[in-house]
């Protein structure tokens, strides 16, 4: 069965986190499709009890398509570390604490992987699209690389300095935001998304 596609008009992003915001924006602008975020229509966040990515990202659109009565758009992802066993994995964000403090979180996966040689991880990304009637859709996708230390770079944001995608020499706290849009976990989803709901058909 093909997805339902997106219409066109207003879309909630499902998120109070700017940097986050900002990237959907940029990524969905070809689209002419007006965003605005969770936290600009003072929607709550909900609790993220779901023990997987797509889990999350589709309690989160869900809720916030249900409150705000737009089709919302949300975005759960992480880093998952190998010699972790995954970690932080669904719990990215909360490993940097209440004030969201990445310079502590990046700090705590070097410390907790010491000289463990496995330096691979990756990010991942799930989307989830709903509409106030509550249908969903959901897009997940990753992009491989390895874990460096110390941090490089001040773009983008949460883990992305001590990111190193597959291939390359720069970390994603280096690369410029259309470089790191090309080759992103959240570009990889994204072009699943735009695809199936997006794209012309």
């Amino acid at each position: 069965m093909s997805a339902r596609r997106f219409q066109g008009g207003r879309l909630v992003i499902a998120s109070h986190n700017a940097g986050k915001v900002r990237e959907i924006g940029e990524l969905l602008a070809p689209f002419g499709t007006e965003v605005v975020s969770a936290g600009t229509l003072g929607l709550p966040e909900p609790e993220e009890t779901g023990e997987t990515f797509v889990a999350n990202a589709e309690l989160k659109a869900r809720a916030a398509a249900s409150a705000a009565g737009l089709p919302a758009l949300a975005d759960d992802s992480g880093l998952a570390v190998d010699a972790l066993a995954g970690a932080p994995g669904i719990y990215s964000a909360r490993w940097a604490g209440e004030s969201k403090d990445f310079d502590f979180a990046m700090a705590k996966v070097h410390t907790a992987m010491g000289n463990e040689r496995d330096r691979t991880a990756r990010f991942v990304c799930a989307l989830a699209l709903a509409w106030p009637d509550g249908h969903c859709e959901t897009f997940e996708g990753t992009v491989e690389g390895d874990i460096v230390w110390p941090p490089k770079g001040s773009n983008g944001f949460g883990y992305d300095p001590i990111f190193l995608p597959k291939g390359g020499t720069l970390t994603f706290g280096e690369m410029e935001a259309a470089a790191k849009h090309a080759i992103s976990h959240r570009a990889d989803a994204f072009t699943k998304l735009v695809a199936a709901c997006f794209g012309k058909g």
